[in-house]
């Protein structure tokens, strides 16, 4: 056998009161020594139990049948993980199969060093004694680019950013010498600079220390930069195999079509088309600004005796009628600052700051701008949250929760009228009736968040802040919430700062484009010119990082090599 992980037929289902629910259905595909297998899909299609029956990692209510074969060559024998024992399991794991997880902060312990869980592999496998445990952990650290690593070893997780998080979790995973790499949505979490680093990183396990990875994503863009073969996977089956080239040159499964048309692909449309000419200004809408900063500064109090730390620094712009700002920019450049600042939920330390034609200082005055009464602007401000599944009360039915601003603000409308006016908001986010009394948790991820949408637009607000509103969501979902968006944009004419640090996605639906960094705004102005034309070297370093959707063009852009064609494989 010369392949580094063989899976025959794989089935896998777990226990529940309802009866057995099958995840996996007869999956087989292989990974060879060096090579780089990305097996993609929708949240749901199977993908990450496949990945975890590699290593056995699957929990006491499953049942598995088929084969998992691990290893291969003369002085390496074949083991079938699935009839492997506890002892056979953590003495492979490590060796011959190494897992990165998706969140590094949940899978290293909080209480002890960098240092200490490196070495913890070595010490369980009988490596080393304990100060060539230390000097191999600080050489691992330094190999996966983390500074000054003879420091960083006793450093704990929280102090290290999420991109050093997840270099020491691939150190980990490297450190017995792995010969595969099983890494499940390593990048999903991580801005794109720091992704670009990552995926840098991944490169580098190929080339420099001979590891094969299994890759486990959703971002074809991170598909089209890494792999060599793809396995598309739907609904616990793989519908098609085929070299990285051909797959995006010529799809043969439907499903592969719909997954990739659905991707937003950066450069592709009139902000950062090829060889358009120079970006000329639109013109913007006429009226008085929606919202208008000059010079804002928002400072978080430190702790006793600290300093202040500032999180928006002399930040302008602003937000006409019926315009969608995009406010793009790493995590901690202060994106989401702004947009709490702009609602009003946060306050401001310096500057001005108008929102809807009058200041916008202290938590009474965005009541009265958020209330829709006859006496008040009607209102006004509409937010649509990351993470629906947190924003929602768990005990409220969908149309309760959509229904609640009416409910406090609207009262006089009557329960009847309420409900009225709900239907047609699920209606408008293409929701269907029965979902109205359906609890948050019974719905997929973009249901919740077309439900945020139309709890959003409850008060037919002039302004709407959406933060990151598709960043935890599928390529397909994401295409659909974001048409969705675009198109009650379009038709109800509310302006919107639409924050997120995807430029495909601000590219999509943006038409103008402010640029931050560590506080400050790098550069603005309409999303053709920032995005097809930037002038600041942070810009154009954002938009180097972010990996496209085709492989050519991806290898051209990294100057490495075009990935060699593979041979296609039936599902």
């Amino acid at each position: 056998m010369t392949d580094l992980l063989r899976i025959e037929d794989l089935h896998v289902s777990f226990h529940t009161d309802a009866g057995p629910a099958h995840a996996v259905s007869g999956v087989s595909l292989s990974v060879a020594p060096g090579e780089v297998l990305a097996l993609v899909g929708e949240s749901g299609s199977g993908k990450t139990v496949t990945a975890k029956s590699v290593l056995g990692l699957l929990p006491a209510t499953a049942s598995t049948r088929g084969r998992v074969l691990l290893g291969g060559g003369d002085a390496e024998p074949v083991q079938d993980v699935l009839t492997a024992s506890p002892a056979q399991l953590r003495a492979l794991r490590g060796t011959r199969a190494a897992m990165v997880f998706q969140e590094p902060s949940t899978a290293l312990n909080p209480v002890f060093t960098i240092g200490w869980q490196l070495a913890e592999g070595l010490r369980a496998h009988g490596h080393t004694t304990r100060a060539e445990r230390r000097e191999l952990a600080v050489d691992m650290l330094g190999k996966v680019g983390i500074p000054d690593p003879a420091t960083r070893v006793d450093h704990y997780p929280h102090q290290l950013s999420g991109g050093q998080k997840q270099r020491a979790v691939i150190a980990m995973a490297l450190a017995l010498g792995t010969g595969l790499l099983v890494a499940d949505e390593p990048t999903t979490a991580l801005d794109v600079t720091v992704q670009a680093e990552i995926l840098e990183l991944l490169h580098r396990c190929r080339t420099d220390f001979g590891t094969a990875v299994l890759l486990i994503t959703h971002n074809m863009g991170v598909v089209a930069d890494l792999a060599d073969r793809v396995a598309v996977m739907r609904q616990g089956r793989i519908v098609e195999q085929a070299g990285v080239r051909g797959l995006f040159a010529a799809p043969a499964h439907p499903y592969t079509r719909e997954l990739l048309s659905a991707v937003p692909d950066f450069g592709s449309g009139a902000a950062g088309g090829e060889d358009t000419g120079p970006a000329v200004e639109p013109t913007r809408p006429a009226g008085e600004p929606v919202v208008r900063a000059a010079g804002l500064v928002v400072d978080y109090p430190g702790r006793t005796g600290s300093r202040a730390f500032r999180a928006v620094d002399g930040v302008s712009f602003e937000i006409r009628p019926g315009e969608v700002l995009g406010l793009v920019g790493e995590s901690g450049s202060g994106k989401t600052t702004i947009g709490r600042a702009v609602a009003g939920l946060t306050g401001v330390t310096a500057g001005e700051l108008d929102v809807l034609g009058e200041p916008l200082a202290g938590r009474g005055r965005l009541r009265r701008a958020r209330r829709s009464t006859a006496g008040s602007r009607a209102g006004e401000i509409g937010f649509v949250f990351q993470d629906p599944a947190t924003s929602f009360n768990p005990l409220l039915t969908i149309a309760d929760c959509v229904g609640e601003p009416l409910t406090v603000h609207r009262r006089e409308l009557g329960a009847r009228v309420i409900r009225e006016q709900v239907e047609s908001l699920l209606e408008s986010v293409q929701l269907p009736r029965g979902h109205a009394a359906r609890y948050p948790h019974e719905l997929s991820g973009g249901e919740r968040q077309r439900a945020s949408l139309a709890r959003a637009l409850a008060l037919s607000p002039r302004l709407v802040i959406a933060d990151e509103p598709t960043s935890a969501l599928d390529v397909s979902v994401q295409a659909k919430v974001l048409e969705l968006f675009a198109r009650l944009q379009r038709e109800l004419g509310f302006a919107a700062l639409f924050i997120s640090h995807d430029l495909a996605v601000v590219e999509q639906v943006a038409d103008r484009v402010a640029v931050l960094h560590r506080g400050r705004i790098v550069e603005s102005g309409s999303t053709a010119q920032v995005l097809g034309a930037p002038q600041a070297d942070y810009t154009r370093r954002l938009i180097a990082s972010l990996p496209v959707p085709d492989p050519v063009r991806q290898a051209r852009r990294q100057d490495r090599p075009e990935p060699i064609e593979q041979g296609a494989t039936g599902p």
